[in-house]
């Protein structure tokens, strides 16, 4: 078993970026994964005291389908984060000053459109950065990986493809058997130098209905999940114990 594919995603709900190598810390997600976010003007989050809050509290691929046709980089050299529309409008900003997080919360909220979501006394969506905090979906900062096996299966079961990209992972894993990785529950495992215990199985939620390249609603892994397999998982969760670099056809190994 190896790691087929290495991503990150440094804006919630938005483009995936593939990865050559990342470094892993204890205790810490890849970097820069999910480490930015619009919070609607609803949301409970408190960049003062930055607590995990559900998926919907920010712009998502759960409530926001549309947001599939945004394509956004984050250049970690230069500190800068693009972002371009289906229309071609597009700019380039700091994520980590005022004034750039201002121009994102604009462009995104404009972008949302209806679904831009107010609070009290009409407070506008907002755009964050959090030092060594990430937006991800689980309440602790995590690895998520998926057997391309697991998948296979799903595809089979359901009669035709399904992105990998639908369900969002840092990592990809190819030489392995459907549904082995959940084996791995509770167990530890290599990559090269590092060292992961594996926490639980990730439940899907209706994000994976979107289709990656239309934005369109037109497949429902979760129902095919638990029509065809009595569960709504796919992939698995795990923290980091022993940092290391990771790349990808490292080979992985539960011990």
């Amino acid at each position: 078993m190896r790691i087929s594919s290495l991503y990150r995603y440094p804006v919630k709900g938005l483009t995936p970026e593939p990865l050559t190598s990342a470094t892993l810390a204890p205790g810490r997600c890849i970097p820069w994964d999910r480490a930015f976010a619009l919070a609607q003007g609803d949301s409970a989050f408190n960049p003062a005291n930055p607590g995990w809050v559900s998926k919907s509290n920010f712009m998502c691929l759960l409530k926001n389908a549309h947001i599939a046709l945004l394509q956004t980089r984050f250049n970690e050299t230069t500190g800068l984060l693009s972002v371009t529309a289906p229309n071609g409008d597009s700019f380039e900003a700091s994520p980590f000053t005022p004034q750039g997080q201002a121009e994102f919360a604009r462009f995104f909220t404009r972008y949302l459109g209806d679904e831009a979501r107010y609070g009290s006394a009409e407070k506008p969506p907002s755009f964050h950065y959090v030092p060594a905090h990430s937006f991800c979906d689980h309440q602790t900062q995590v690895i998520s990986l998926i057997g391309l096996g697991s998948l296979g299966a799903l595809e089979a079961a359901a009669g035709g493809p399904r992105d990998k990209r639908r369900f969002r992972a840092n990592i990809y894993i190819e030489n392995i058997a459907p549904w082995e990785e959940f084996t791995w529950l509770g167990r530890e495992i290599t990559i090269g130098t590092s060292r992961l215990v594996v926490q639980e199985r990730i439940d899907r939620c209706g994000a994976t209905t979107v289709n990656p390249d239309t934005a369109v609603r037109d497949a429902n892994p979760v129902l095919e999940l638990k029509r065809n397999f009595g569960h709504i998982e796919l992939g698995i969760f795990a923290e980091v114990l022993t940092g290391g670099t990771i790349k990808p056809g490292d080979s992985i190994n539960p011990t």
